[in-house]
């Protein structure tokens, strides 16, 4: 039975990209009075995805057929990862949830430019390969993720990449883009640049502050331990004071007994 906490945390992970953070005090709060202040500080603490990512959550959230599809043709192509057919179904799937994504982006005013939909299938493709969200819970991924590399978990990545997309009977030869657009992707692809590289400086500076956190935390347990050795010694100095003095009383006690007999 899923606790309070798990509850918040999914709920959490529904909620819209621009009401994360209100959904989450107001959460916190309730997992407060409700006793749970240790969930309450961890749920407080749950940051919001990329926009790309949170639109991945948002498709498992709202499209469990579709996305248990995704899994499914994952693992087929991973039995027969030749198999045209395996190919063109993951494919489908994967062009579905796309396309459902780039209307979610525009019904919630989102920009559903390429960058942002060219992350979102790098990371259904990713969890596809590997047939789940671990190690994130199913709909809260905490960030976009990177299709593996060509291993065996890589097929479904490399076939894909491969294959050239199946068009059917009828179908137009795309147009190139216009100027506007090629200049519009350009912008979003040092955009995306931009926002890795911060990202990486944003882990390293954060790395550097748990690896300094940490050193103040092993000083302060080996001082902790010297002390602890320190109040050792201590405390068997006193246990052998004591045990004099018991000698002493033990004397004086015969010495009485011995003068009240005479």
């Amino acid at each position: 039975m899923a606790s309070d906490y798990d509850n918040a945390f999914a709920a959490l992970y529904r909620a819209p990209f621009d009401g994360f953070v209100a959904e989450r005090k107001r959460l916190a709060a309730e997992l407060k009075a409700s006793g749970d202040s240790g969930g309450a500080a961890r749920l407080a603490n749950v940051t919001r995805p990329p926009i790309s990512a949170w639109t991945v959550n948002q498709l498992f959230w709202q499209d469990r057929k579709t996305f248990g599809d995704l899994f499914k043709t994952a693992e087929r192509l991973r039995d027969a990862p030749l198999d045209p057919a395996a190919t063109d179904a993951h494919r489908d799937v994967i062009t579905k949830l796309r396309n459902r994504a780039a209307k979610l982006l525009t019904d919630t005013g989102k920009s559903a430019g390429e960058s942002t939909l060219r992350r979102v299938t790098s990371t259904l493709t990713a969890l596809a390969a590997i047939g789940s969200f671990d190690p994130d819970p199913p709909g809260a991924l905490k960030g976009d993720r990177d299709p593996p590399g060509f291993d065996v978990t890589g097929l479904i990545a490399s076939v894909i990449a491969s294959v050239p997309p199946k068009r059917k009977p009828g179908d137009s030869v795309p147009k190139p883009k216009p100027a506007e657009a090629k200049r519009r992707d350009k912008a979003e692809a040092v955009a995306e640049r931009r926002r890795i590289e911060r990202e990486r400086k944003n882990e390293k500076v954060e790395r550097e502050r748990l690896a300094r956190k940490l050193r103040i935390a092993q000083g302060v347990l080996e001082a902790r331990k010297e002390e602890i050795l320190r109040l050792k010694e201590k405390l068997a100095e006193a246990e052998d004071s004591v045990e004099g003095a018991r000698t002493v009383v033990r004397e004086a006690e015969k010495l009485l007994a011995k003068h009240d007999r005479a």
